[in-house]
């Protein structure tokens, strides 16, 4: 559910600083994390009181779970936008793909449903309310939405080089390098874009999977 569709409070003016709120948590998480950002944080973020920010949230676990269903609409949106566009004349449509995810998961919303994720592992009430929105994009992420941006079949060969690119490129945009870090990162871009190459040909089955 994005702000728009919210039913309750549903005024046009109650709409956008629902939606403020929303973005302003959204950019929070990003940059300081989800424990930093307290409600009292978003709320002046957003430039509210904490009184206007009781009428739309009136605990962290409503905020949460909207701003759960608000990034993860995000998500799902620049995903779409980019699936939607073109790979480059000449370029193999695995690698616009790789490219593609790869500066998706810079974007804010990811950069926010990541902090999410690793604040839920001692956080019961996030892991609860993500564990939705989790599942949801695994399936999205791995059928249509990665499948339109690599433009590979759906059998398990292929399924397995989305789950290659995907999970290697989030364990890279999570990392923590300490040293040559644009080297390394550039090396391992074309390790994994090969390897999902390789994957994803036609005809004989490449020696990376195991049949």
């Amino acid at each position: 559910m994005d702000a728009s569709s919210y039913p309750a409070k549903a005024t046009p003016k109650s709409l956008r600083t629902r939606a403020r709120i929303l973005e302003a948590a959204t950019r929070l998480f990003a940059e300081i994390g989800y424990h930093a950002a307290s409600n009292s944080v978003i709320a002046e973020a957003a430039g509210l009181t904490r009184g206007a920010m009781l009428y739309h949230f009136a605990t962290r676990e409503e905020l949460v779970e909207a701003a759960i269903e608000h990034i993860e609409f995000a998500r799902a949106r620049l995903f779409e936008e980019a699936a939607a566009a073109s790979a480059a004349p000449g370029q193999d449509a695995s690698e616009a793909a790789i490219d593609g995810y790869w500066a998706l998961l810079h974007e804010t919303p990811f950069v926010a449903f990541a902090e999410l994720e690793a604040a839920a592992r001692t956080e019961p009430m996030l892991r609860a309310r993500l564990a939705e929105a989790q599942a949801a994009f695994d399936r999205a992420q791995v059928g249509d939405r990665f499948g339109a941006l690599a433009q590979a079949g759906a059998d398990p060969r292929f399924q397995t080089s989305r789950d290659l690119g995907r999970f290697l490129l989030e364990g890279l945009a999570r990392g923590a390098m300490t040293y040559d870090e644009a080297a390394r990162r550039r090396r391992l871009l074309t390790v994994v874009k090969r390897a999902v190459r390789m994957l994803n040909r036609k005809g004989d089955i490449q020696d990376l999977w195991p049949e």
